[in-house]
């Protein structure tokens, strides 16, 4: 008994050291300014890797666009005009539409001869010389029409691209590993290279699996390109700031990236170079170390206290403010008194409170990010140009979060990532059963608007849920398990072959779901970061729907709930 009282007390003392490392270094951030010079020159410095972070995402969808006029090649008639071999050489069906995958075995002399095409009850054979494309709808040869990737090869583009998803889980387990033992500037800039290298070998593949071998590493870059610069300028900034910042860098740089790559895909008009094009400004990171600050944050947590004191006193100088002695000595202290602790994954899956509330977390991100990456993959079948219905959807993505950005401190994460993907679930149903077209895009355009928020909400949520010593490795687990959504969407998209109605029907479905299963999450509006395993525990029991009452708190009434807790 006696054992377990000294146990008790061990843990006590060792929470309120960690809770008083934590207060110490919010103090000192007050002082060097919740959103100074530094933190704005840092939100700047967000741009190009939001830039590349939406290029590595979605331009495998304008390297692998299937052109949807295509017939069967006929050497016989090559030197013919395209609209007169097609004419001559392409069975139609019996629905009216014309065969993409078989031509006539006639005398070919003969159609040359009296150029007429052979009579309708000719043999047909699967094309045994390749396939025409014509570039209408895509202005320009792919991956898809240089490999004749159609007909019986036609799942070699959804492999591909669910390749890179495999890519992004095993990158996003590795980088989040490496930002939480080495560091976020190592990360980051790991996370790019490994990006460039993938994209400019794919350049150099002559087949479906070293393609995808490449893509695999483009994917393993995916999203710790831009997440670790994310989470990094999350930590420097204070709860006032830290929702506009989060939603504004994602709705800025991702989102001007999203209007800008199917024009650029247009203007270059070759899939090579297109990659090259997105893949060589990753090279930007080389200089990442020289001009972003590692997290003092984690440096503190890793007992790094000297280089998180220069961190901070680099702030201070570029903040042109002052950190009061007597406040940087008091987080010296507690530092140095806060024993590194396991604050691992392993001891995050401990916590009964915390493994639920990953668990419910997954959850919800798979759906967001199934229903946001199925929505973009559907802009090919919608009825209208592909590029225009990508540059439509992709124009809801500022207004949505700039509308996100202004109303999440209001009415919480919860009610704004769980609300919108419910009503993104009901208008893909309604969407699933009315005509294509412009119908169709306009109720697409609206789910991807409603999406966007709950994703963008979703991505700021999670990164606020986890403590410190865990913050870059959960962030990753969390964000890895969306690519599960994501490997699975290009199939899902591909049901559409088997049933119009099934892709947008499954989206509805799953948006329902996980609305339903994200109410019972906590909400982190107006709370600082939780420092520690203890800290997110606490926030887990007081702020969910199945905990104690909420209520609306500030930062400072979260301190001192805190510093009650403890005396008592």
């Amino acid at each position: 008994m006696i054992c377990e009282v000294h146990k008790m007390e061990t843990k006590e003392e060792l929470n309120k050291k960690q809770h008083d490392d934590s207060d110490a270094l919010e103090a000192v951030l007050s002082h060097v300014g919740e959103m100074g010079r530094y933190q704005k020159w840092l939100f700047v410095a967000m741009a190009p890797f939001g830039f590349i972070f939406a290029f590595v995402y979605f331009v495998q969808m304008f390297v692998a666009a299937t052109p949807q006029t295509h017939w069967c090649r006929v050497p016989e008639l090559e030197h013919l005009d395209q609209e007169l071999r097609w004419n001559l050489s392409v069975p139609m069906l019996e629905s009216g539409d014309y065969d993409r995958c078989r031509t006539f075995e006639a005398n070919w002399s003969h159609v040359l001869e009296t150029s007429q095409p052979p009579h309708p009850n000719t043999s047909q054979v699967e094309c045994p010389h390749g396939w025409e494309f014509k570039l209408g709808d895509i202005p320009y040869h792919t991956v898809v029409s240089e490999r004749d990737w159609v007909c019986q090869s036609s799942g070699f583009a959804p492999i591909a691209q669910s390749v890179f998803f495999a890519g992004s889980f095993a990158g996003g387990l590795l980088f989040g590993w490496l930002a939480d033992r080495f560091g976020r500037v190592p990360a980051l800039v790991g996370a790019n290279l490994i990006g460039c290298v993938g994209g400019v070998a794919s350049i150099f593949t002559v087949g479906l699996w070293d393609f995808a071998f490449c893509r695999f590493l483009v994917g393993m870059s995916y999203d710790s390109c831009f997440m670790m610069i994310y989470i990094l300028v999350l930590e420097y900034v204070g709860p006032r700031h830290r929702t506009w910042v989060a939603n504004m860098s994602i709705a800025l740089y991702f989102g001007s990236g999203c209007l800008v790559l199917p024009w650029l895909a247009v203007w270059i008009s070759d899939w090579r170079n297109l990659i090259l094009a997105t893949s060589l400004p990753m090279l930007v990171v080389i200089g990442a170390p020289f001009v972003v600050p590692e997290s003092a944050r984690w440096l503190s947590s890793r007992g790094r206290i000297k280089q998180a004191v220069d961190v901070l006193r680099r702030f201070e100088r570029v903040n042109r403010t002052q950190i009061p002695q007597d406040v940087m000595d008091e987080f010296i202290v507690a530092s140095r008194q806060t024993r590194q602790t396991d604050e691992s994954m392993r001891a995050l899956f401990k916590s009964a409170e915390l493994r639920i509330m990953m668990c419910f977390m997954v959850v919800v991100y798979i759906a967001c990010a199934l229903i946001f990456d199925g929505l973009v993959r559907m802009s090919e079948n919608l009825g209208l140009d592909f590029f225009i219905t990508f540059t439509l959807t992709s124009a809801t993505e500022i207004p949505s979060v700039t509308l996100l950005a202004l109303v999440l401190d209001r009415w919480g994460r919860r009610i704004l990532t769980c609300g919108p993907m419910t009503i993104a679930g009901v208008l893909s149903l309604i969407a699933a059963f009315v005509p294509k077209g412009i119908p169709q895009v306009a109720l697409a355009i609206m789910a991807r608007f409603c999406i966007n928020m709950s994703y963008n909400a979703a991505i700021q949520w999670a990164t606020e849920l986890l403590p410190t010593g865990v913050r870059a490795s959960g962030s990753s687990v969390v964000h890895v398990s969306g690519y599960i959504g994501t490997v699975v969407s290009p199939f899902i998209v591909y049901s559409e072959r088997y049933w119009r109605s099934l892709p947008l029907l499954l989206l509805g479905i799953i948006g329902l779901i996980a609305a339903s299963i994200g109410v019972l999450l906590p909400e982190t509006r107006g709370r600082p970061m939780p420092q520690t395993i203890a800290d997110g525990e606490r926030l887990v029991r007081e702020y969910s729907l199945c905990g104690k009452p909420e209520r609306d708190v500030t930062s400072e009434e979260w301190k001192k709930d805190k510093e009650s807790s403890l005396i008592t």
